[in-house]
């Protein structure tokens, strides 16, 4: 399966919450911003912000894939109902991008470098 692929299934698999398959994606072992942590850390991770943003999708404005690098643009519409990355919009809707890489090693994600735009969720917040 292309790297592609298997990223767009990663994908629907963290829109329909099925957490225990992430390891079907996601190494048992992976570095995350240059900072070590297991499959279970990403795991929480990802769960805490679904808990924060129950309305949050995954959806790819593009995907590229170069040699077991694959990198995305992630548009998110959503309503976080707790703060999300220190910011608080009190429920309301809020729209920013994730510009996120990830390196594959034996067809699972074993890097990830992620930069959220924390500047226009914030932004949004002080104009509620």
């Amino acid at each position: 399966m292309a790297l592609i692929d298997v990223y767009h299934a990663d994908l629907e698999c963290l829109n329909e919450r099925r957490w225990n398959d992430l390891g079907e994606f996601v190494n048992a072992d992976l570095t995350y911003n240059e900072r070590p942590m297991t499959l279970d850390d990403y795991r929480a991770l990802l769960q805490a912000d679904a808990e924060a943003i129950p309305d949050l999708e995954y959806a790819p404005d593009f995907v590229i894939a170069d040699g077991d690098v694959v990198g995305s643009r992630l548009f998110f519409d959503c309503s976080p109902q707790r703060p999300f990355l220190g910011v608080d919009t009190g429920g309301a809707a809020i729209s920013f991008a994730e510009h996120v890489f990830y390196r594959f090693a034996s067809g699972k994600i074993a890097r990830v470098w992620s930069l959220i735009d924390t500047q226009a969720i914030a932004s949004q917040a002080r104009d509620l």
